[in-house]
């Protein structure tokens, strides 16, 4: 994504983390959402755990796969 004159990578999405997101986590909230629709945050190998519990005990955690960033 570009943002005037500066790329931004594609970050993990815990809270002040800066790293690159390696990771999607696939999310719905079935309240909100259609069945089909899918949230992504993007983890990093640290955040990958603790996102994907907090997605999980809500039960909105779909599935995760790995992240590859577009070029």
């Amino acid at each position: 994504m570009t943002l005037g004159d500066k790329t931004e990578l594609d970050l993990c999405s815990a809270k002040g983390c800066q790293a690159p997101g390696v990771w999607e986590l696939r999310w719905n909230n079935p309240k909100i959402h259609t069945p089909d629709r899918r949230k992504v945050w993007l983890a990093c190998e640290e955040h990958r755990g603790s996102l994907g519990d907090f997605l999980g005990a809500r039960g909105f955690l779909k599935d995760t796969a790995p992240h590859e960033p577009a070029e």
